[in-house]
């Protein structure tokens, strides 16, 4: 049987030591994303490091350098997908992008160990667990730093709840003021909320300052109909 003319214990050693060390840097990775209770967690980073090991391991079987290289390109293609999948659109907000992140690079830590480098593999993986961990604290020091908005890349709204029957007024009302501060509108949408009617004007991408929109806000607060103004700003893309 070919199965059995093939057989070689070296090789077969050097597979086991490279899936082992795949399994083991996976099973570390993503014990930090399952203590932080990620979507993909400890099994999954495990098994995508193990795969990629598997696949990297068997191209160099196969077809040497060559074929490893080969495989790669399809690991790296295989994996953006599996990582797709945990990325999750709450609202106007994206959850699951630093865990896509991660089960990428548990994959090349995997073909790292596949391709016969368990150091460089070892190295990455206290890489990843130093990003994931490490530079939690300075995301913090950042997000509670003060926002200057005129210095983001963001897109601004400006919403205010109106009476159903004051709508078309305080709808001019607040593009003309809009317009007189020099703040262009992209769109207007209107949301229905029981028996009023939520304006939200959407701005293009400008220098924004603060205190104008508050200002602007605090002047259609004042008008009749009017139940609530405010802004808010999100992350453009």
């Amino acid at each position: 049987m070919p199965g059995i003319i093939n057989f070689s214990s070296n090789e077969l050693l050097n597979t086991f030591i490279s899936l082992f060390v795949a399994l083991i840097l996976g099973t570390i990775i993503g014990a930090e994303r399952q203590y932080r209770q990620r979507t993909a967690g400890l099994r999954t980073n495990a098994l995508v490091a193990l795969g990629a090991s598997a696949f990297v391991d068997l191209g160099m079987r196969l077809n040497g350098n060559p074929g490893a290289s080969q495989i790669l390109a399809y690991v790296a293609s295989g994996v953006g997908f599996l990582g797709a999948g945990v990325i999750l659109k709450d609202g106007a907000n994206i959850r699951g992008l630093n865990t896509a992140a991660t089960i990428w690079c548990s994959a090349v830590t995997g073909a790292f160990a596949g391709a016969d480098r368990p150091a460089e593999a070892i190295l990455l993986a206290g890489f990843i667990l130093a990003g994931n961990t490490f530079l939690r604290p300075l995301v913090s020091l950042i997000e509670r730093a003060p926002i200057d908005e005129s210095a983001t890349e963001a897109t601004f709204e400006l919403r205010i709840t109106v009476d159903q029957s004051n709508r078309d007024e305080l709808r001019d009302e607040m593009i003309e003021q809009l317009e007189k501060a020099n703040y262009p509108i992209q769109n207007i949408e209107e949301i229905p909320r029981d028996n009023k009617v939520e304006l939200v004007a959407i701005l293009m991408p400008t220098s924004v300052i603060a205190s104008e929109l508050d200002n602007i806000c605090l002047s259609l607060q004042n008008k009749n109909g009017v139940n609530h103004a405010t802004w808010t700003s999100k992350a453009s893309d």
